[in-house]
Order: structure tokens, then sequence, then C-alpha cells
């Protein structure tokens, strides 16, 4: 009990996210409609693929500083994710 198993699926997922976000934006004193999950998950995937897994958090962080200090969300969300898509592979 407590913990999502792996037959909850995507929706149980998705629950387990809203809430959380519900609870630590409050936490934090933010509305749940302030946070933009979904551009928060996209640039985190476009990095994790494009670039490399451990910055996903990091951008993520410099997401929030950026909006922090002013910028626009969506502009934010949508510049990071155009440099990690246009990230070079490393060498091998």
């Amino acid at each position: 009990m407590g913990t999502m198993s792996e037959d909850q699926g995507e929706g149980g997922r998705n629950n387990a996210l809203n809430a959380w976000v519900e609870a630590a934006g409050r936490a934090l004193g933010l509305a749940p409609g302030e946070v933009p999950t979904k551009a928060v998950l996209d640039v985190a995937r476009d990095v994790a693929h494009g670039v490399v897994r451990p910055a996903a958090p990091v951008t993520a962080y410099l997401m929030g500083l950026a909006v922090g200090r002013g910028a626009d969300p969506a502009e934010v969300a949508d510049r990071l994710s155009e440099l990690a898509l246009s990230w070079p592979e490393p060498s091998r």
C-alpha cells in the first residue's frame, strides 16, 4: 500500500504526478495552474534523449530559474527543447 504498482499503468502515474505537483506546489505557495507540468516534462524528455539523462533535472531547474526571473514559460520550454534536439551526438 502507498506505492503505485506497475499494473496501475499510465493513469496511475498521471494521478500520482498530478497529486505530487499539487502538493509540492502548495508547499511552495504555487497554485496548480501555475505549474506547466507538460512543458517541463517535454523539455526533460528532449534533454534526456538529446543530450544526456542527468541533464534533464538540471535543465528543469534552469527553466525554473529563468521563469522565476520573469521569462515566459512557453518560450523557455521551446528554446530549451530546440537546443536539446539540435545538440550534437557525443563522439563514440
